[in-house]
């Protein structure tokens, strides 16, 4: 780090700042007319849970330090969390006038095609009648209006649930406010008969709210919605003293996140200046925490929306379906298991398929030759069958041991159930370690032919998750090299005790070990000044310890290359610091996912992937893996994928000395993603020679015997 205190933030930008402009591409993505009406839609949905989970975890935790350590500093700007907290909701509403003109210009593609969200006063006579049946028979016996005062405090308002509010008069002019929660239980929205207009349900709740108060008045009403914190931590010194198990701590912790501060409040609509004042005492918000959006509050109705529509309209207005390809390199009708001994496998998710790591699971799971099956999870899908091949494989007799993550935010309680399903079939199950996370990839099959122990190992960039693997690009190297099997057993062995530092021969871990492989290789590369390259493909940068070697690389004349999706703290182009550093971001169908760590070039060059971004969390606070990739084979096919991300000009953008970006520019546009998934990088193998039946082996030894 520089030692001029001013210098050291020349050259970066703050996380949080970084993020919101990583969220604007996200944004940007359904102003593309090329991209389906539809899947534009879905863009400005991700763009609303995005911002949703930044304010729940993100501005959460700054909410947290500004009053514990209010004097601290963010090592990238020079920011204390109140000051972040304030450029953050300075910024916010720039973003939330973008997403309202994008909506409406969507919604007005979508109308063309018969598809709206329908306002009350627009409904035909037969549809107002399906709406006044809806409300009467679905809605009403399950609404509990509430008029605030000294007999009805104000009740707790979940995360992110629906609330009408209205402001409201008596007989003597004397104001108060009512509120009416929007029960979950209840459907997003009703269609209507014709299968593609419909109404939501927030809004059929606006229209009936006069007739929810009595005597009571409303004068004025709107659509509201606060967000807590979420940025729940567990308490390890109290656990260390409890005599309950982490499953159970977890659940009493879960139960408090509904509970956290409130950070942010929405409102649907521009409101009076009294209601306002109103609102903001009741919920005890300064009003810059304060936001009007137009736009439904909750965009998760989208999906459903999707589901619901004529499935004749709805594949015009998506993406064609696209199923990953099975890897030429791998023949469907021979066993995985005896493939991969003969060659490694990387596959790239979503283009390829995940059916191959599958069935390695499953014949695992039913071959005698395998003794154990080890593997760490972090998010699985909805009906994991990962977990029914596990399942099945410890009451088939083998030794399964699972490292669950518990920790996993927002997939705490869906990790308590499957950690409970795995113990009762017969699978050891362990949490990890105090204090850190186990976000590593990595799942370890050990078998035993003649006495002699072999194994088989998958090391991922991504989680054990079917239904994301279809949606996000990732990396799974499958191989039979005995010194990565080695490194792997004893990473497991290492779980199991809590040893953090353990020594590898070929893989590396943080939180000891992938920091300082990574600031080595940069620093090799530093010393072949313009002859050094160095190519990072991730999801974030924000370790400024890696920041600062970047920028002594670049200063010393070697090319590096960033391909960072979201976060990046390091600012490419700064004269005398960073000339030599050129960052692309790539949004598109998928959403890029996979690390690749490339140092040199030619004969020279060094792959690596890994289940860690380079961010201080990962890199410090959290159990990862990264793994070299030395096959000729699996090289090459590495480069083409960079290679092709960097020819991008269709989905890229180019960071700019400011942290901005800039779409990139070219002659033809180039789609990476859309350029994987027409071409395969593997190249054909020839199939195992079968072997003879028995009979025919014990004739031909016979014969030979004889001669």
């Amino acid at each position: 780090m520089s030692k001029n205190p001013q210098e050291q933030y020349i050259y970066t930008q703050n996380r949080e700042l970084s993020w919101l402009r990583f969220n604007r591409r996200v944004l940007e993505e359904a102003v593309d007319t090329s991209v389906p009406a539809l899947e534009r839609l879905k863009f400005v949905s991700i763009f609303s849970s995005n911002l949703d989970e930044f304010f729940m975890v993100r501005v959460g935790s700054l909410f947290d330090i500004s009053r514990m350590t209010p004097e601290n500093t963010d090592n990238k700007s020079g920011w204390t969390a109140s000051e972040q907290l304030r450029r953050i909701y300075r910024a916010v509403p720039e973003l939330l006038t973008m997403k309202k003109q994008i909506y409406a210009a969507v919604m007005d593609t979508l109308g063309r095609s018969g598809i709206q969200d329908v306002s009350i006063d627009k409904l035909t006579s037969e549809e107002m009648k399906a709406v006044n049946r809806f409300y009467k028979s679905q809605m009403l016996p399950i609404l509990s209006p509430i008029i605030i005062g000294p007999s009805h405090p104000v009740p707790h308002l979940p995360n992110k649930n629906l609330i009408v509010a209205a402001m409201l008069e008596d007989k003597k002019d004397r104001k108060s406010i009512g509120i009416v929660p929007l029960p979950e239980s209840l459907p997003p929205f009703l269609m209507m008969p014709d299968g593609k207009r419909f109404v939501r349900t927030e809004n059929i709740l606006l229209h009936w709210l006069p007739t929810l108060f009595g005597a009571y008045t409303a004068d004025e009403s709107c659509i509201l919605c606060v967000t807590r914190n979420a940025d729940i931590s567990f308490d390890e010194e109290k656990f260390e003293d409890s005599e309950e198990d982490f499953r159970r701590q977890m659940k009493k912790l879960l139960k408090q996140r509904d509970y956290l501060a409130v950070v942010r409040l929405e409102l649907g609509s521009t409101i009076s200046d009294d209601f306002y004042s109103r609102l903001s005492g009741l919920i005890k918000l300064e009003s810059n925490q304060i936001f009007v959006d137009s736009c439904p509050l909750n965009m998760s109705y989208v999906y459903r929306l999707i589901d619901e529509l004529p499935k004749e309209l709805s594949a015009q207005l998506l993406y064609q379906p696209y199923r990953g390809r099975w890897p030429e390199n791998l023949h469907r009708d021979q066993k995985i298991l005896a493939q991969v001994q003969q060659h490694d496998k990387l596959m790239y998710y979503p283009y390829d398929s995940v059916e191959p790591f599958l069935r390695l699971l499953n014949e695992a799971a039913d071959d005698a030759r395998v003794l154990s099956i080890r593997i760490t999870i972090y998010r699985l899908a909805a009906s994991s069958k990962i977990v029914q091949t596990l399942c099945r494989a410890a009451e088939n007799g083998k030794d399964v041991l699972v490292l669950m993550e518990l920790r996993a935010r927002f997939d705490e309680e869906n990790n308590l159930v499957w950690s409970k399903m795995l113990e009762e079939s017969g699978c050891q199950v362990i949490y990890g370690t105090e204090g850190f996370k186990c976000h590593s990839k990595i799942c370890l099959i050990t078998l035993r032919s003649r006495n002699k122990m072999s194994y088989i190992t998958q090391v991922g960039t991504g989680n054990y998750n079917e239904k994301t693997n279809a949606m996000y690009t990732d990396l799974s190297l499958i191989t039979a090299d005995q010194t990565i099997g080695e490194d792997a057993s004893a990473f497991f062995r290492n779980m199991l005790v809590n040893n953090l530092d353990g020594e590898y021969e070929q893989l590396y871990t943080s939180p000891f070990g992938i920091k300082t492989m990574l600031l080595e290789k940069i620093d090799q590369q530093k010393c072949l000044g313009k002859e050094g390259y160095i190519c990072i493909k991730a999801n974030s940068i924000t370790e400024r310890e890696v920041i600062d070697k970047l920028k002594e690389a670049s200063q010393a004349g070697v090319e590096i290359q960033l391909i960072i999706r979201g976060i990046c703290c390091i600012l490419p182009g700064i004269s005398g610091f960073t000339d030599n550093i050129y960052i692309t971001s790539i949004v598109g169908r998928y959403l890029e996912h996979a690390r690749i760590f490339l140092f040199g070039r030619g004969e020279d060059e060094e792959f690596y992937i890994s289940s860690s971004d380079l961010m201080t969390r990962n890199l410090n606070r959290r159990v990862e893996i990264a793994c070299p990739v030395r096959d000729a084979v699996l090289r090459k096919q590495l480069r083409w994928l960079l290679e092709s991300q960097l020819r991008d000009t269709a989905k890229s953008s180019l960071m700019l000395s400011d942290g901005s970006y800039r779409r990139k520019q070219g002659t033809l546009p180039f789609d990476s993603q859309s350029h994987f998934m027409e071409y395969s990088p593997h190249l054909p193998v020839e199939p195992l020679p079968e072997k003879p039946h028995l009979v025919s082996r014990l004739r031909s030894f016979v014969e030979k015997y004889l001669q």
